[in-house]
């Protein structure tokens, strides 16, 4: 009887079932090797505890190692285990150098004092801070401000930080601009309608200034010039009475703008006849500026800019040219324009208004 497949000898010797290893099949493939392996010497794989089990993973370790691992020689460490992070030397060189000299903090730089400026005043308030407070910037951009050197008080200009100043005595200047830094003073634009008397009372009993100012929100204030009655148009209000002066007196020409509506059409030259002179009864006037600005069937509209400050000037020179005027309204004094306000309302104006105000009349 022919022996079984499973059992008969290949290759040269007689093999059980131990010699196939895990997960054989039926028979070895090709490339099967007759004699025995290093460290197979009981049919098994790796559980030889000799000296020469060079590849077994049990306790016993002999000299011998695997294949493909030099040897170490002698004084030479072995194989380290890869860092958990590679660049922690540098957060601990960092972190022993923060322990040793402290963090490192920009320094700023050192100041002189400020006792021998004279516009130094011990009870007043910090520059940068009032400058703040005024509506410039931060403080901490007030501050790099002060030390770029645009920033004058008295006309001195200072750069030392530290240097206070009292609001209601010492003039500030930035870029040449001045800061209205007391805080007593205040500045309006009213925009007065037709019809209203440029008063504060009127013992007639016609409608006043007075009539459109809310005690519980505006202070005792005053009108800087005038407007005729029928005249609608910008009204500055204000309880500065250094400005009021400059800006009522004809040495500092403080330009204002009005905006004419007269009978048309308006014959050629009688722009150039206004830019010379006209002569009227206290005197020769004459306007800065004067532009077309619409026409309609009937009707021009003029723009007109002057820096005298006559009674009912741009009606009676208007009436000397035989255009009488049909409205009138002035939309400028000086930088301030009353542009899209409603008639009959009043507004507080901004710090950069109020400093361009002050600019325009050398203040």
């Amino acid at each position: 009887m022919a022996p079984s497949h499973g059992n008969s000898p290949r290759g040269g010797g007689a093999r059980g079932p131990q010699g196939r290893g895990k997960g054989s099949k039926s028979g070895p493939k090709g490339g099967f090797r007759s004699g025995p392996r290093s460290g197979d010497a009981a049919g098994g794989r790796g559980n030889s505890k000799g000296p020469a089990a060079g590849r077994g993973k049990g306790p016993g370790k002999g000299p011998a190692q695997g294949p493909g691992r030099p040897k170490a020689s002698a004084g030479q460490k072995g194989p380290q285990k890869p860092r958990a992070f590679a660049g922690v030397d540098k957060y601990e060189r960092r972190a022993s150098a923060i322990k040793e000299h402290g963090p490192h903090r920009r320094r700023r730089p050192k100041n002189p004092p400020v006792d021998r400026l004279e516009v130094h005043d011990e009870n007043g308030v910090r520059l940068q801070k009032l400058m703040a407070q005024a509506g410039v910037a931060s403080r901490r951009v007030c501050e790099e401000m002060i030390q770029d050197g645009r920033v004058s008080v008295d006309g001195e200009i200072v750069t030392e930080l530290g240097v206070r100043v009292d609001p209601a005595l010492q003039a500030v200047h930035v870029d040449g601009m001045r800061l209205q830094t007391d805080e007593k003073l205040v500045y309006y634009a009213f925009n007065k309608p037709a019809g209203v008397v440029s008063t504060m009372e009127d013992p007639d009993g016609r409608r006043c200034v007075s009539d459109y100012l809310d005690p519980r929100k505006h202070e005792r204030v005053f009108h800087v010039g005038r407007l005729d009655v029928e005249t609608e148009g910008l009204l500055l209000l204000t309880n500065d009475g250094e400005l009021t002066n400059r800006l009522t007196h004809p040495s500092y020409e403080v330009p204002k703008r009005y905006m004419v509506q007269v009978h048309g059409p308006v014959e050629k030259g009688i722009g150039n006849q206004m830019k010379e002179g006209i002569r009227l009864e206290d005197g020769i006037a004459k306007v800065d500026d004067f532009r077309l600005v619409d026409s309609t069937p009937g009707h021009v509209l003029i723009e007109v800019v002057l820096h005298t400050g006559r009674n009912r000037i741009v009606r009676r020179m208007f009436d000397a040219v035989n255009h009488p005027v049909e409205k009138l309204a002035r939309t400028h004094v000086g930088p301030i324009a009353i542009g899209d306000q409603r008639q009959g309302t009043i507004r507080k104006l901004s710090h950069t208004e109020v400093g361009n105000l002050l600019a325009s009349v050398g203040m």
